[in-house]
């Protein structure tokens, strides 16, 4: 029975070593490649994605040089891969802010900014009649930082900026 209890405790060690050495590895040696799943699975136990980004009427914001509002009660969604699957949705509040806290369990960071995209699934009009009702907002994303809150850490993406797609 002890040899067992031994090897539960060597076995959650190891872990414990993993997880503390394979961050510090990846980012002093740049073994992020050389560490490939188990540094991305290290990494995504530890960091969550936080999407955010605020949604208007129009891409830019302005329309005619005048401010459009802010996009309530749009669709939008956390596309990946070239399916584009749905990974992840969200609603925007009345104020156009939209939130997609993910996990890195998924998918690495560099696949994430690299191979994903936002899509507002709700069309434009609906928020403005004199705009198009057929096509999407798309952006890609980009990281903006990163913050410790205990032992988590917070990688903040937003859009890359929305475009028209027909």
């Amino acid at each position: 029975m002890a040899m067992i209890k031994n090897k539960h405790i060597t076995f959650s060690l190891i872990m414990v070593c993993l997880i503390v050495v394979s961050p510090m590895a990846e980012a002093q040696l740049g073994l992020g490649g050389l560490l490939g799943g188990l540094g991305g699975l290290v990494n995504g136990l530890l960091s969550v994605v936080n999407i955010t980004g605020v949604l208007f009427c129009s891409p830019t914001g302005a329309l005619n040089g005048t401010s459009t509002p802010a996009f309530a009660n749009a669709g939008v969604q956390l596309q990946c891969g070239r399916r584009n699957t749905v990974v992840s949705t969200a609603t925007t509040n009345s104020a156009g802010i939209f939130s997609l806290p993910s996990n890195l369990i998924q998918m690495l960071l560099s696949t994430l900014l690299s191979d994903c995209r936002l899509v507002v699934t709700t069309p434009l009009s609906t928020c403005n009649a004199d705009l198009a009702s057929v096509g999407n907002l798309v952006s890609r994303l980009t990281m903006i930082g990163s913050s410790v809150n205990g032992i988590l850490n917070i990688i903040d993406i937003i859009p890359a900026g929305f475009l028209p797609i027909n």
